[in-house]
């Protein structure tokens, strides 16, 4: 028996020996397989050209719309019926003046700030600001039902200055998180010449700026620079409700830094609470927008 103790034990030692370097070996492996995406997402943040920057300018285009007006000391509680509304692009003279004098909010402009996350630069996460403007259409005729001056009503109304003049103006801001993939095309990559398909997939907030008229009343917000933003009833801007978007085209690199890029946006927004004259307003919006760009890497 005193031989055989150690004999066993030595086999034991001998046969679990393969089996702890497997083990090793396996545990290794997983170990440096984990650590891979750990390490090409780090090096994606150091790299240059890792974040970019562009400034565009838009055109918007709106679905009719059906738009609840709420003024409970006045007895008004009605709802106009698919309003047409049109945005409100800026001249090229009124364009380059604002850029002049660094007034971003008058043309209907389009930033875009955004950082890598791999180090193929091919997926990104990004902050953007649409400032689209929206206008009911003057002169139009649409169907208003509910309660005015706390009777029934149930007419067609054409729509004028006086009676119904409804703008996000100053505008219907679109702030965003988006996630960004770009794909390869034509060209070098990364390099001058390059073209790629770029797609955007987001969600945010809508911070409009009201202003209205209402059977001859109109909403008072006060002065823009006295109360900016965002949750007071006398706010310039205010938060008003959510959007969500998907956005695709193509970016052309012009230099290593620079490159042009034109996308064509869908957009979805429900607004809450916007401010009319002793009241509010809710209404949903669909948009359709085109983006012109000029972007830069660093």
């Amino acid at each position: 028996m005193s031989m055989r103790w150690p004999t066993w034990l030595l086999g034991a030692a001998l046969a679990a020996t393969p089996l702890s370097g497997a083990f090793g070996q396996d545990a290794a492996s997983a170990s440096a397989n984990s650590a891979v995406p750990q390490a090409n997402f780090d090096r994606a943040l150091r790299n240059e050209g890792n974040w970019y920057f562009s400034w565009g300018y838009s055109r918007q285009q709106y679905a009719d719309s059906d738009i609840h007006i709420s003024q409970p000391t006045l007895g008004n509680d009605f709802v106009v019926h698919k309003v047409k509304a049109s945005d409100f692009p800026s001249s090229p003279e009124d364009t380059l003046s604002s850029l002049f004098n660094l007034d971003f909010t008058n043309p209907q402009e389009n930033i875009r700030v955004g950082k890598f996350l791999n180090p193929e630069k091919t997926f990104a996460v990004e902050l953007s600001i649409d400032h689209s403007k929206y206008n009911s259409d003057l002169g139009q005729t649409a169907t208003v039902t509910g309660t005015v001056s706390n009777a029934a009503y149930n007419s067609d109304v054409v729509l004028n200055s006086q009676n119904f003049n409804y703008a996000l103006h100053n505008g219907l801001n679109h702030i965003m998180v988006n996630a960004v993939w770009l794909r390869h095309l034509h060209g070098p990559e990364n390099q001058p010449g390059d073209l790629q398909l770029i797609s955007r997939l987001g969600a945010g907030i809508l911070l409009p700026h009201a202003d209205n008229t209402i059977f001859g009343n109109a909403n008072e917000v006060g002065p823009k620079n006295t109360n900016v933003c965002c949750f007071s009833s006398g706010d310039w801007w205010q938060l008003n409700g959510w959007t969500a978007g998907v956005e695709v085209g193509v970016r052309y690199r012009i230099y290593k830094t620079m490159y042009l890029e034109l996308t064509g946006k869908a957009a979805y927004g429900v607004l809450r609470g916007v401010p009319v004259y002793k009241g509010s307003a809710d209404q949903t919006i669909w948009m359709t927008e085109q983006v012109l760009s000029t972007g830069f890497l660093f």
